[in-house]
């Protein structure tokens, strides 16, 4: 506005110079000259003179917007670099987990599917793995899972599937191997400076500094030694454990943790059966029943939950028999015809392991069913045959191609 008032300034001079300024001489004649052309485009100057006001000040409100940003965000990181070492809060803000939604339902059946005769196992299992990774802060491992019951009835199995399905490397570890308490320790959590070993990392701790997000099977956990329990608080209590050789933590907090165990099977067994529709129930006694068979209260404590396996029974034995025929048949290069599995085939297994008693396994069954089929498939491979079905004859099973 005050170009605009200089303009109608300059027109009233003009005006005043034409009435009362001198008409003769050059002075004169320059000044009515210039008067006159104020006058007939003063309009067009006073417009322009509003245009280049407006230019003008948007640039300096916007150069003042930016300069306040500027400064505010400036204000911001200075906090920051002053307080706290700012790019190691950045990288530990990108390292923070994602919050993983899985449907509940799909991977209970592709688990039920492979381990037979356990499907509530299945089912609660994907629901707490679910629950699990849905959590985007945890600060502890996925999940600690403790798998009990008899042998052979899908523990290990389970923990091989769960990673299949989750698309996650297997950490197997068998404890009995670590049935000493210094040694064994060292093995798994590596070695102090000074000492044989130090200048590698343990078995686990190695293992989950290059795969920090596996499946982690510790099977027959109860066969390791006490010591190496007590190594684990750290890591399913505080996410992370710690490599001896360097100090160095291990995150353990995108891990899944599986502890298969055969102790205390008769009396899980016997719970699962009394608190079968009450869970809560059956994990304090499950975990009152291990901690009579040797578990330290400590380790107990820090299992987020027990799931006891039941024994196999009447269909699911015919269900395992006809999976592990059917990988048996795969494994020797041949395809299984449409119900190629007689059912006398079957119904002898079955009856067979039943005469092996309470204590017989799906182990005992896996090595009946390879005495019983290996003969007959290679010799269908040798004549070329390509999809072969089994049948009862004579009290052998014999393997024909399809017709």
């Amino acid at each position: 506005m005050p170009v605009a008032f200089l303009v109608m300034a300059c027109i009233a001079i003009a005006q005043f110079c034409m009435q009362y300024g001198p008409s003769s001489g050059t002075i004169g004649t320059y000044i009515h000259a210039t008067s006159i052309l104020i006058q007939r485009h003063a309009w067009v100057v006073l417009g322009s003179a509003t245009l280049f006001w407006l230019l003008t000040f948007c640039g300096v409100f916007h150069e003042r917007q930016s300069n306040a940003s500027r400064k505010e965000k400036g204000w911001l990181m200075d906090i920051l670099d002053r307080l706290t070492n700012r790019q190691v809060l950045e990288q530990k803000i990108a390292k923070e987990p994602e919050a993983v939604f899985i449907d509940t339902e799909q991977l209970a059946v592709s688990l039920k599917s492979k381990v037979i005769g356990q499907d509530a196992v299945c089912d609660d299992i994907a629901a707490q793995v679910r629950r699990r990774l849905a959590l985007k802060q945890r600060g502890k491992p996925v999940g600690v899972f403790m798998l009990a019951g008899p042998p052979g009835t899908g523990k290990t199995y389970l923990a091989k599937r769960l990673a299949i399905e989750l698309s996650r490397k297997l950490l197997h570890f068998d404890m009995t191997q670590f049935s000493s308490g210094g040694h064994g320790a060292t093995q798994l959590f590596g070695s102090s400076k000074g000492y044989v070993g130090s200048d590698s990392y343990g078995k686990l701790t190695g293992s989950l500094r290059d795969t920090p997000d596996a499946v982690v099977l510790l099977d027959e956990f109860e066969k390791a030694h006490s010591e190496v329990h007590k190594n684990f608080l750290t890591a399913w209590n505080d996410g992370f454990i710690t490599e001896a050789s360097d100090g160095k933590q291990i995150s353990t907090t995108g891990s899944i943790f599986m502890l298969t165990t055969n102790a205390a099977t008769d009396s899980l067994q016997s719970l699962s059966i009394t608190y079968a529709n009450n869970s809560d129930e059956l994990r304090r006694a499950a975990t009152n029943a291990l901690r009579e068979a040797g578990f330290a209260p400590e380790v107990l404590n820090r299992i987020d939950r027990i799931l006891v396996f039941k024994p196999l029974s009447g269909l699911d034995i015919a269900r395992v028999t006809a999976l592990e025929i059917e990988g048996m048949i795969q494994s020797y290069g041949l395809g299984i015809a449409e119900k190629g599995i007689a059912p006398e085939v079957l119904l002898d297994m079955m009856r067979n392991q039943e005469k092996r008693g309470a204590g017989a396994s799906s182990r005992d069954l896996v090595r009946a069913v390879e005495e019983s089929i290996a003969d007959t498939l290679i010799e269908a491979k040798q004549k070329g045959h390509v999809r072969v079905s089994l049948v009862s004859f004579n009290g052998a099973v014999i393997a024909r191609a399809e017709e």
